[in-house]
Parts: C-alpha cells; structure tokens; sequence
C-alpha cells in the first residue's frame, strides 16, 4: 500500500513539474524581461565569496581588475583574503584600543580595500587564497565565532588590563583560519614583498574616491557615513541623487567600472531571475521573501541547480526622488547589505535602462551566470555608496566636489 501511494505521489509531482515547465516556456517574448547589452567593460571572471561576509573585498578587488585590464595590464586574479586577513588585524586592533566600545563584524567598506593595499600591499590569489580549514570554498562561519569571541574575552578580562599575549592570540587564530602572509613570494620568476607587487600593478590609490547621496549631511562635503560597516569612519563625498547617476554613467562611457555598495532585501531584488528593479506596486512581483535570503540559505550546496521558473513580467517602477532615499536610509529600510561591481549598461524591450552588474555569489543560482542587470530606480533608491576612479567623474560635478 505504502509503495502504491509513493508511486502515485511521485507521479502526481512528475506532472505538476512538467505542467510548471511548460507555463514557463508558453509565456509569450514579450512577457519576458528581455535586456539588449549595450556596453560591456572588460572584467575579471565570476568569484564565489561563498558563506563569508567578504563582499566587501570581493567587490573593491574586481573593481581594480578592471581597472587593471583598462589600464591594458594582463589579467590578474588578485586575492581577496589578503585583504581580508589584514582587515581582521586592523580592526582587532582598532576594539581594543577602543576598550570594546565599538563595532567588531565581518563587513568593511571599498575604502578599506583601497587603505590596505596602500600600506601593505596585494599579493595573486595563487599565492594567498585564505583557506587553511580544509575546504575548497570560503566558510567563515566559525571564524567569525571565533575571532569575535576571542577579541571580546581579551578586553573584558577580569584583571582588567591587557595582556602581552592578546595579539600574538589573535594572529594565531588568523594563520590557522587563513594562513599566515608570505613576507616574499615568487610571481612569474619575480621575487616581490606584497608591497612591491601592489607597486608592480601601477596603481596610484589616490586615484579612487567614494561617493555617496543623503540629505542629513551638506552636499558638496565629505562625509563619515553612519553604518555599521564604517567603523573607521572612511569619508564619502556626498552629492545629490541626479549627480551621482551621472557619474556612474559617465565612468561606464569613458570605460571605467564602478564599485557599488548597495542594499539588496529589496523584494524587487530578483538575482536569481537576473534583474532587480523597484516596483510601483509590491505585489507586481509574485515573490515570497527576498533573493538574498534564498542566497543565503542556499550558497555551500553543492547541489544547487538553476531551476526553470515562469519568468516575470516587465512592470513600472517607481520615480525615486532624493527624499524616498533619505526616508528609507533613516528608517533603517536601506542597509549596507553588499557590494557588487557595475561594469556596463543595458536596455530592456521597453526601453529601460539597466545597469549590467557583477556579483561575487559563484555562476549558479542565476539566469546569467553570476551577473544581473539592476534599473537605474533601484541604484538611485538603494545605493549606500560608489567607488569610481576621479578621472571619470564630469568635470563640473568635480569641481564642486573639490577634486
């Protein structure tokens, strides 16, 4: 009996796959976000930041990639957990001075990445990939325990005074986690330090600035914004809404990238389905929960498949104006969730304009194999901030800001 009902449930699943299939695949063309690549800035391939809370890193580091290739270097793979390995040193550091008084997490800004490299240096991913913890993905699940609670047990010690010992601890827990830096390392017969190689590269980190776009600062300034990530307090210039567009759209056409950091909870955030966009309506979006839950539930899967989904209508979007974006920032609705990489432009059947994004989330789990193209709506109401090199920005928005 228990063998004719599993057989009968199994068909019954069997037709109600096919049946899903075939919706999918009988919706008319012009049903169906269709984009027309209009640009596309040459770009490093697809990583995996995998289960750890390095967007940050990854993001920053295919923006200089980028910058590498229009700059007609070769392509380079460039390691993200160097970056991240001195980060956790820096802000370690930076708790316990602060006697545990202020924020110690994962996440860190653009400017971080670019901080680093200019005091320390950058070493190829070949030389450094930061997995010492017997996995071939990045699980920081454990190590975020760890170094969280080691880092608050030292300055909440009950002698109530350091000792000699916190730090040697603490970049104790980074080697057996990450592996300690190379102090030399050999690169196609070269012998370089990490700095001689970030001085190899040909950058001038002064050249890169963040930009961001609220109202409770003046515009024209720079400013520290206030998120959890910005724990040392990196300045942005700050500029209307409209100007930031600008520049975004300004670097894409001179052939710079742009590093985007920007809240991805949005239910209009579909990644899965390629595209993000804010809705006029909510419920023009037939979603449960948003994309970057499901991510998250589901990256490490090794199982994971792209599954065929009835695939959603264009629908119209909201007109953000420069107060939406202040109001969602204050009510904590807009959040630094991620950074990405903006690395060209798209239009969709009805004429929209779309920015053709790079993530870090691996090739799966996604209609076009780790990129998404997001509405300008979208990157007008969710940005945090942008990276961009200063040559890119119009000169008389840069002149404003002072540059």
């Amino acid at each position: 009996m228990k063998r004719i009902a599993f057989i009968i449930c199994a068909l019954l699943l069997a037709v109600g796959v096919e049946a899903q299939q075939k919706k999918a695949n009988d919706q008319k063309d012009e049903d169906i976000y269709k984009f027309n690549v209009k640009k596309e800035l040459p770009s490093t391939s697809v990583k995996n930041q995998n289960r750890s809370s390095t967007c940050w890193s990854f993001s920053t580091i295919a923006f200089l990639e980028s910058e590498l290739l229009r700059m007609g270097k070769p392509e380079y793979d460039l390691s993200e957990m160097f970056i991240v390995r001195k980060n956790f040193e820096i802000k370690g550091d930076k708790y316990v001075r602060m006697h545990g008084e202020t924020a110690f997490s994962p996440g860190a800004l653009a400017g971080n990445v670019i901080s680093i490299i200019k005091n320390y240096g950058i070493v190829p991913e070949e030389v450094y990939n930061g997995m010492n913890y017997g996995d071939t993905m990045h699980i920081h699940t454990e190590l975020d325990a760890v170094t969280t609670a080691y880092i608050k047990a030292a300055t909440t010690n009950r002698s109530r005074r350091l000792t000699t010992a916190w730090k040697d601890g603490f970049s104790g827990i980074l080697d057996a986690y990450l592996g300690s830096v190379p102090e030399k390392f050999t690169h196609k017969g070269t012998e370089y330090t990490p700095k001689s190689f970030a001085n190899s590269l040909g950058f001038n980190m002064d050249d890169y600035v963040d930009i961001t776009s609220f109202t409770h600062h003046p515009f024209y300034t720079q400013v520290a914004l206030e998120i959890p990530d910005n724990y040392f307090w990196n300045k942005s210039y700050n500029i209307p809404m409209d100007e930031m567009i600008k520049i975004i759209d300004n670097s894409l056409e001179l052939g710079y990238t742009v590093a985007w950091g920007a809240d991805v909870s949005e239910k209009g955030f579909q990644y899965r389905k390629g595209f993000a966009v804010v809705p006029e309506k909510d419920e023009d979006l037939d979603q449960t929960g948003s994309d970057r839950a499901r991510w998250e539930a589901a990256s490490g899967n090794k199982n994971d498949k792209k599954k065929e989904e009835p695939k959603p209508t264009p629908v119209k979007e909201k007109v953000i104006t420069q107060e939406m974006r202040q109001v969602a920032f204050d009510n904590y609705e807009t959040q630094d969730d991620h950074g990405m990489l903006i690395m060209g432009t798209a239009t969709d059947q009805n004429g929209n304009r779309y920015y053709k994004v790079k993530n870090s989330w691996g090739t799966t789990n996604s209609r076009y194999d780790g990129y998404f193209f997001v509405s300008i709506p979208y990157v007008q109401y969710k940005t945090i901030s942008i990276m961009v090199n200063k040559k890119a920005i119009p000169a008389d928005i840069a002149k404003k800001m002072g540059l």
